[in-house]
């Protein structure tokens, strides 16, 4: 198993990267090999710092950076030697199964795209963003940016993207999925919304549980809520600064906690050929660790073939 990671991409990069494959490989990962790509000049030093000497360890040297503020699709034409368009390259050839980044996200996404592109009859690919759930357990919101509008055809298709995951990956039986919406009655929203329902009703793959509203999100209503990006996107900023303000005012609350993206890693793009994980800008040590540890999931788990079997015919 080979997992590619872009070792330049965050605000903290390379340092946190190194931190977390130390401690990555401190929990004997040892059937897992990395490769890290990047300056490799920045990087040695680093893992000789921090003591990692792995036989499952290859750098792989990239002279360039996608940096956060450069158009997506320009830079990744114009930098074939970056980190992220090295990554892709090893991906959709073979050499790699998997590539995380905690990098520029538009490149991440247009890589994805356009390197391994869509699963066949997968309309459009999505990304999902986590929900704690006051219970204890997690939800998972689909779509959280990439489709800022959608047709009810996507909506019903990430609705199938996001119950495979949170079975697969989260560990949910049988996932429950709900339309985000303004009214829990059938009929209710608006013409997404509403055509959505239609959809999602007829639809044997998922386990329909009907619209929730807002207050819905962090309870027990359902285990994938389906959205357009734009809606989802609102959503996950507002948990986050849910989290900022719960550590400003330094209270200690064990479900608040749990709004924390690191202990979570990075969001995955589901309905691509294979594994990618986008990280936060911000990402630290644990972030990484999390990030490698769902790849190294996904992949064990087989997730992309279950995907491709659910849009096959």
């Amino acid at each position: 198993m080979n997992i590619a990671l872009d070792m330049m991409g965050g605000d903290f990069a390379p340092l946190e990267a190194v931190k977390g494959v130390q401690l990555f490989y401190s929990q004997s990962q040892q059937q897992v090999n990395l490769i890290l790509i990047g300056d490799e000049q920045k990087i040695n030093p680093l893992l000789s710092e921090y003591k990692i000497a792995s036989e499952n360890i290859k750098v792989v040297h990239a002279a360039q950076v996608i940096e956060m503020h450069e158009h997506p699709t320009k830079a990744l034409k114009e930098k074939q030697q970056s980190s992220i368009a090295i990554g892709f390259h090893l991906l959709s050839t073979g050499k790699v199964d998997a590539f995380i980044s905690a990098g520029n996200t538009g490149a991440m996404m247009v890589g994805a795209l356009f390197s391994i592109k869509a699963i066949e009859g997968v309309l459009r690919p999505t990304i999902g963003g986590y929900l704690p759930k006051e219970n204890g357990n997690l939800s998972l919101l689909v779509d959280v940016g990439l489709n800022s509008d959608c047709k009810p055809e996507n909506l019903n298709q990430f609705a199938v993207l996001g119950s495979l995951f949170a079975k697969h990956i989260l560990n949910t039986p049988d996932p429950r999925v709900a339309l985000v919406n303004l009214g829990e009655e059938e009929g209710k929203g608006n013409l997404l919304t509403q055509s959505a329902y239609s959809f999602l009703k007829e639809n044997h793959q998922i386990n329909f549980v009907g619209n929730a509203e807002g207050r819905d999100l962090l309870k027990d209503k359902a285990d994938v809520y389906v959205c357009d990006g734009f809606t989802g996107n609102v959503i996950l900023k507002f948990a986050e600064s849910i989290y900022d303000i719960v550590q400003n005012r330094k209270i200690e609350d064990e479900h608040f906690n749990r709004f924390n993206f690191e202990i979570y890693g990075g969001v995955p793009v589901l309905g691509v050929n294979k594994p990618v994980i986008i990280g936060h800008g911000i990402s630290h040590a644990k972030a990484f660790d999390n990030m490698i540890k769902m790849a190294k999931k996904m992949l064990d788990e087989n997730l992309i073939d279950k995907m491709r079997s659910s849009f096959a015919g």
